[in-house]
């Protein structure tokens, strides 16, 4: 068996999705794992397959049929991980939205060896017309390289810096 990443990207339109789940199904993939979404009114979307490795490239040549539909599909060869036995944190921002809030945390965290497995970010109007606020929330793997009271210090800095409030507490 195969593991495969796809990355879809393509301008919006009812059944995209829909369009990749059928091309994955004829070609007896399975599907694991995605993230979809929406920005700046193109579709952007990542799904993790299973397959065949005789049905691989029958799979490629169904996808690279969706050009047509304006929808890339890159296709990209993984294989299975057991994720190791570690610790991993919630992390919630809010603040005053500005240039390097993402750099700056992402640089601390990447710096004390934490891995981000999961960051989902956004903006939206902060109340009474005060503003955009950014959102930024992860889920963060610790490594035997750092430990929770480094994280913890190291946000905690930043917060007080970028004057934004950050959360972390443990996601189980």
């Amino acid at each position: 068996m195969a593991q495969l990443l796809l990355t879809a990207v393509g301008a919006d339109r009812p059944g995209i999705v829909s369009s990749v789940a059928a091309k994955v199904s004829e070609h007896g993939g399975n599907w694991l794992e995605s993230r979809m979404a929406l920005l700046a009114g193109e579709f952007a979307g990542i799904v993790l397959v299973d397959i065949d490795d005789q049905k691989v490239e029958d799979l490629r040549a169904g996808l690279a049929e969706l050009a047509a539909e304006g929808l890339d599909v890159t296709v990209t060869p993984t294989r299975p991980i057991t994720p190791p036995d570690q610790t991993v944190y919630a992390v919630r921002l809010v603040g005053h939205d500005r240039p390097g809030i993402v750099s700056q945390v992402t640089g601390a965290m990447a710096g004390l060896g934490a891995t981000i497995d999961d960051l989902d970010t956004g903006v939206r109007d902060a109340p009474m017309g005060d503003g955009v606020l950014f959102e930024a929330e992860a889920k963060v793997r610790l490594t035997t390289a750092t430990t929770v009271d480094d994280l913890r210090e190291a946000l905690e800095e930043i917060a007080s810096e970028l004057m934004v409030d950050i959360e972390m507490v443990e996601a189980g």
